[in-house]
């Protein structure tokens, strides 16, 4: 709130201006940012303030936007909200600054001439929120603990996990690019062992079955050497029945995971016998499940997976193709 002052102009009148708006803060996704290590050790971002009006009706200048940039494949979890998923690189505007008070210039009226108040301006935005990274890829790779997960990573890309003859050697998911027959890349992640309750937190739990929410298909391995808890096929329908549990108790990213397609590797295909191989067989038959026998560490039958993939990966590119084009088709038609 101001009056004019000027030699010669002893009525001036009211001259204060407007505040400035408040900055808002914006989630930019950025492809080179691959973790959410820079805003793990400061817990409160602010934008800017808006600056007050000044004298001679000057509006004060707007805050500045506080512009936070996150991986792809953030969700950003708000208090009584639905989360947000980030998996596109158009910003989102998540808080808004709030409005600047008007000066009592605007206030002036031909009943009230000489306006003695002025707004304040209006609070902005807060709110708590938690980010989370889930890992994009279009494969994921699953199964119990020492199925061969990490060793056929390590043989299809270039990707080096840890490996060894003891349960859960990998406590952090892997993204490997491998080149596809087609000479196509996709981006394939192996995801820690599961096992049974794994939906309830056993194992190492949810932490790594929320990964493959967003992998488009699975490469289901199962351990076919005679040394195992389960028979391949008995693995294969717990590993399958904690997708299912995963689904029920929260609601999953896209395409339930218990619905989504899988290829079926039978591993350590250098311990299995020919006659333990058909009994394998007859144990997938009556699940309508063909499983592709493979040994990471002789080769056999990597060729063959990676086929599988390159069909599985073509066959879900042209159904989103045809999902996506549906409405403009049937317009156009």
């Amino acid at each position: 709130m101001s009056f004019r002052r000027e030699t010669g102009m002893p009525r001036g009148g009211p001259d204060g201006g407007d505040g400035g708006k408040g900055g808002d803060v914006v989630f930019q996704v950025n492809p080179q940012i691959s973790t959410l290590l820079d805003l793990r050790y400061k817990k409160v971002y602010q934008a800017g303030h808006g600056e007050k009006g000044g004298l001679q009706n000057m509006t004060g200048a707007s805050g500045g936007d506080l512009i936070i940039e996150i991986p792809v494949g953030t969700v950003i979890h708000l208090e009584d909200e639905d989360p947000i998923d980030l998996v596109t690189t158009d910003p989102v505007t998540l808080l808004k600054g709030g409005r600047g008070g008007k000066g009592n210039w605007f206030f002036k009226t031909s009943v009230n001439q000489a306006p003695e108040h002025a707004q304040p301006g209006e609070k902005g935005e807060t709110k708590k929120l938690r980010l989370e990274l889930k890992l994009m890829a279009d494969v994921g790779i699953i199964g119990f603990p020492n199925a061969g997960k990490s060793t056929l990573i390590s043989r299809i890309s270039a990707a080096r996990p840890k490996i060894a003859d003891y349960p859960f050697t990998t406590l952090v998911p892997n993204l490997g690019v491998v080149r596809l027959p087609n000479m196509k890349t996709i981006v394939v992640a192996d995801i820690p062992g599961l096992v049974e309750g794994a939906h309830a937190g056993q194992g190492l739990g949810i932490q790594f079955l929320r990964h493959i929410e967003r992998t488009r298909c699975f490469v289901h391995l199962v351990d076919g050497s005679e040394f195992t808890e389960h028979s391949p096929a008995k693995a294969y329908q717990i590993i399958c029945d904690e997708l299912k549990k995963y689904d029920d108790s929260k609601d999953a990213i896209g395409l339930p995971l218990s619905q989504r397609k899988q290829i079926v590797a039978v591993t350590k295909a250098d311990s299995i016998s020919e006659v333990r191989w058909i009994e394998i067989l007859k144990e997938f038959t009556p699940l309508g499940i063909s499983p592709i026998l493979i040994s990471a560490i002789s080769g056999l039958g990597l060729q063959e997976l990676l086929t599988a993939v390159e069909k599985l990966v073509s066959a879900n590119d042209a159904s989103e193709v045809i999902q996506d084009g549906q409405e403009s088709n049937s317009e156009e038609h």
